[in-house]
């Protein structure tokens, strides 16, 4: 069945940086524009970034653009995101979705545990 596991959620105060990686198994990962997504407790899901199967085409968010990097490796089945100059307003739960806006948007795509991120002094 369909996995993914997200990692590397933690503390950090503001302007610092975290890496976050999700592994993914139980499908085609070559075939899947791969997202990172967020939820503030009680709000909706807020699609962050994407990237293609390739890993050449990325999109993102305004509020990440400049700060977060996504990216991919086919050869682990393993999708990053390199938060940098993390702000209080990037606290949340993150999630990595399989699928690319349209789905992290509809609710539709397999998403795992998440992961908890808090940036705060």
């Amino acid at each position: 069945q369909v996995q993914l596991v997200e990692s590397g959620g933690a503390l950090a105060q503001p302007g610092g940086s975290l890496r976050l990686s999700c592994a993914a198994s139980g499908f085609t990962f070559t075939a899947y524009t791969m997202s990172w997504a967020r939820q503030v407790s009680r709000k909706g899901l807020e699609w962050v970034s994407e990237i293609n199967p390739g890993g050449s085409v990325t999109d993102y968010a305004d509020s990440v653009k400049g700060r977060f990097t996504i990216s991919r490796d086919n050869a682990q089945n393993t999708v990053y995101l390199q938060m940098n100059s993390l702000k209080p307003e990037d606290t949340a739960l993150y999630y990595c979705v399989a699928g690319g806006r349209s789905l992290v948007e509809s609710g539709l795509g397999y998403r795992g545990q998440g992961t908890q991120v808090t940036v705060s002094s």
